[in-house]
């Protein structure tokens, strides 16, 4: 009556090294910082090649990026805490 576990039930080691978790939250940010940035390069980018009144592709590229790396910090975040359990 001895049943293996699956390997997704097994328990991670909770991370206790301050430095390594220093280390995840710097990449996160490091991550969020460079999607926004070349979100918004991108923008700048498309706004030189088809000019508009209101500079609109920095604006909605720019504004996408942001989703996008808030979507990917949740993500990460939420698969460190599952890692951690």
């Amino acid at each position: 009556m001895n049943q293996k576990k699956p390997p997704y039930l097994k328990k991670t080691p909770k991370v206790d090294n301050p430095l390594k978790q220093f280390g995840i939250l710097s990449a996160i940010g490091l991550q969020m910082g460079v999607i926004i940035a070349v979100g918004t390069f991108i923008g700048i980018k498309l706004d030189e090649k088809y000019p508009n009144e209101r500079n609109l592709f920095t604006l909605i590229v720019t504004f996408l990026s942001v989703i996008l790396s808030i979507y990917f910090v949740i993500r990460r975040v939420v698969s460190t805490l599952k890692d951690n359990k």
